[in-house]
C-alpha cells in the first residue's frame, strides 16, 4: 500500500506550444496531405493523439464545425486556428456514410455538456458520488475531476503521473477509487485532504471497478485477462485468471457479478465469495461485448459490438435474443444502462454518435444525435434521479442526459 499527497489545485488548460501533462497517444504512423496547415496539424494534433484519428474521423464540411471540435482539444492563437480549420475542411470533408439512422419517438431528452478544463485529457467514465457531485477520469492526463452540477464549477485532482486511471467508483464515505490502468494499482483519493492511497495489483492493467453490497471492490483487467477483489478494510487482494479480456462488470440480483469478456463471445457470472465463474456463450463466435447491464427481472442486456445488435441473455434458460441496432451492423453498440427497465446505449461508430433508447415491452427504438458526438461514450452511469451520465473522450466533454418519459411532469 502506497500513500501520496497531491495538490487540490486545478490543472492548467493545455495551450499549443506549452508543456502538457497529457501523455501523447500516437497510434499508427500516417501521412497527412500536403498543404498550408499540414505542419501545424502534425504539431498541434499529434500532441494528444495519433494523426490516424484525423484520417479516420467523420470529417466536417465547414471550418466552423472543425473549429468547434478543435476548441475542445487544443488552444490555438487565432491565425493558427484559422489555418488549421481551413486545412482540415479542405482535406477532410464529411463522410456521410457514418451518419446514424435516428428514430423519432415520444421520449424527450435534454443533454447538458461540460468541456473539462484540461484539454486533450480524454475525459471518460463519469459517475455520481453520494453528495450528488459528478466525477470523471482524464486518463491521458492522469487526473480525476469533479463537477458541482448546481454551480457548474469544476476541479481537477492530480494522480501519480503513471496511473492513467481508466474508471472511477465512489464509496459511501465519498472517497473516489480509480483503476490505475498503466501502473497496476487500485487507488483511493480522499477529496478533502488530497491523500491518495494505492494498492498494487498483479494484473498489469486494472480496467473497470465497482463496489459489491458485501463491501468488497471487484475489478476487471482487460489485457491481463484477470478479475480481482480488494478488501478496502484489510487491503487483502485476490486475483484470478479468466477468459480473455474481461471488460465491463455489474452486480445482478442475488449478488452475482456479471462480466463482459471482450476477447471472446462469452459473458461470465462470478460468485462473489468463491470467485468461481460460469460462462455463457453468446450468439456467433465473432460476437464481442464491452458493457452490460441488468434489468429488474434479472435479464442481462449487452451491446454486441461486432454485429451491431442489442442483446439479452436469460440466465435461467440461457436463451439469447438480439435486435439489430437502428444504424445497422457497423454501428458498434458500446455502453449499456438500464433505467426503469428501459435500455439505453450508444452507437459508438456513428458520427455524430447516437444515443439509443429501447423499450423491451414494445420492442421499439428511439435515438438522438449527441451534440459533441465525435466519440466515444465508453461507459454510462445512471444517476439517483434516473438520468444518464455520458462523456465524449475525443472532444473532452462530460454530459448529463435529462430524461422525460411520456406522461412525466417537467422537474
Amino acid at each position: 500500500m502506497i500513500m501520496w499527497i497531491r495538490s487540490l489545485t486545478a490543472l492548467a488548460v493545455l495551450a499549443f506550444g506549452a508543456a502538457t501533462p497529457v501523455q501523447a497517444q500516437r497510434g499508427q504512423p500516417v501521412s497527412l496531405p500536403d498543404g498550408a496547415g499540414k505542419l501545424l496539424a502534425e504539431a498541434a494534433c499529434a500532441s494528444c493523439h495519433g494523426l490516424n484519428m484525423i484520417t479516420r474521423s467523420q470529417g466536417y464540411d465547414t471550418a466552423e464545425e472543425w473549429r468547434k471540435v478543435m476548441a475542445t482539444m487544443v488552444e490555438l492563437a487565432e491565425p493558427q486556428e484559422e489555418t488549421l480549420a481551413d486545412y482540415l475542411t479542405t482535406h477532410f470533408p464529411e463522410k456521410p456514410g457514418r451518419r446514424p439512422t435516428l428514430i423519432p419517438g415520444d421520449t424527450e431528452i435534454e443533454i447538458v455538456e461540460w468541456t473539462v478544463p484540461t484539454l486533450g485529457q480524454r475525459s471518460r467514465d463519469p459517475i455520481e458520488a453520494p453528495d450528488g457531485s459528478i466525477w470523471w477520469t482524464g486518463m491521458w492526463a492522469s487526473l480525476v475531476g469533479r463537477i458541482d452540477p448546481e454551480t457548474m464549477e469544476m476541479e481537477e485532482y492530480h494522480l501519480p503521473p503513471e496511473a492513467r486511471p481508466h474508471s472511477l467508483i465512489a464509496d459511501e464515505d465519498g472517497s473516489i477509487w480509480y483503476t490505475g490502468n498503466s501502473n497496476a494499482t487500485l487507488g483511493r483519493l480522499e477529496p478533502r485532504t488530497g491523500v491518495i492511497t494505492e494498492y498494487k495489483t498483479e494484473a498489469r492493467d486494472p480496467h473497470t471497478g465497482l463496489f459489491h453490497p458485501n463491501g468488497q471492490l471487484y475489478f476487471t483487467a482487460q489485457q491481463a485477462g484477470m478479475l480481482g477483489r480488494l478488501d478496502p478494510e484489510s487491503g487483502e487482494l485476490t486475483e484470478i485468471v479468466t477468459e480473455p479480456r474481461p471488460y465491463g462488470i455489474q452486480v445482478g440480483p442475488g449478488g452475482t457479478l456479471w462480466i463482459a469478456h471482450n476477447g471472446t463471445n462469452k459473458i461470465g457470472a462470478m460468485d462473489p465469495d468463491t470467485m468461481e465463474i460460469r460462462y455463457y456463450e453468446i450468439a456467433e463466435p465473432e460476437t464481442r461485448i464491452r458493457r452490460l447491464a441488468l434489468s429488474s427481472d434479472g435479464m442481462v442486456w449487452y451491446g454486441n459490438s461486432t454485429m451491431g445488435r442489442l442483446g439479452r441473455l436469460n440466465p435461467e434458460t440461457g436463451e439469447i435474443k438480439e435486435w439489430p441496432s437502428p444504424s445497422g451492423s457497423t454501428s458498434h453498440p458500446y455502453a449499456v444502462s438500464v433505467i426503469d427497465d428501459v435500455i439505453w446505449y450508444n452507437e459508438s461508430a456513428m458520427r455524430p454518435e447516437a444515443l439509443v433508447r429501447f423499450d423491451p415491452e414494445t420492442e421499439v427504438f428511439q435515438s438522438w444525435a449527441i451534440p459533441s458526438g465525435v466519440g466515444i461514450i465508453r461507459r454510462t452511469w445512471v444517476t439517483r434521479a434516473g438520468d444518464l451520465l455520458i462523456h465524449q473522450s475525443s472532444s473532452n466533454t462530460v454530459g448529463l442526459v435529462k430524461i422525460q418519459e411520456p406522461g412525466e411532469s417537467q422537474p
